[in-house]
């Protein structure tokens, strides 16, 4: 079976080193790692992913940005987007994650069990 492909949007280099590692682990997923915000739209165009994590406070530009570019784009429109976010606290969402106006939410830091049942439950594993 072909690995999923998943990008990680995020400017802490380090936790999207960690997620990356963590998710290759498992030998389910390719993972690519962009920490400038706003090249997120641009690289997603480039790697073509079966889901994209994308933080939500970025100091170039705001995730919901990089989301609307995403969303806009005829070939992307259709990859779930999940957001990881410091924002929301984890007493208020779900473990494996909430919606919240019609996106989906992890707060960080997120487990990586979580991570992976929130990244199968959207991919239809």
């Amino acid at each position: 079976m072909p690995k999923k492909k998943i990008l990680v949007v995020d400017d802490e280099a380090s936790l999207t080193r960690m997620l990356r590692r963590n998710l290759e682990a498992t030998g389910k997923y390719e993972v690519k790692e962009e920490n400038v915000g706003s090249q997120g739209y641009a690289t997603a165009k480039q790697f073509q992913p079966d889901m994209i994590l994308l933080d939500i406070m970025m100091p170039d530009i705001d995730g919901g940005a990089v989301a609307a570019q995403i969303q806009d784009d005829e070939q992307l429109k259709q990859v779930p987007i999940v957001f990881l976010t410091a924002i929301i606290q984890k007493e208020e969402v779900d473990d494996t994650g909430s919606n919240i106006g019609g996106s989906t939410f992890l707060a960080k830091p997120v487990k990586l069990g979580d991570l992976i049942t929130c990244i199968e439950n959207k991919l239809g594993r």
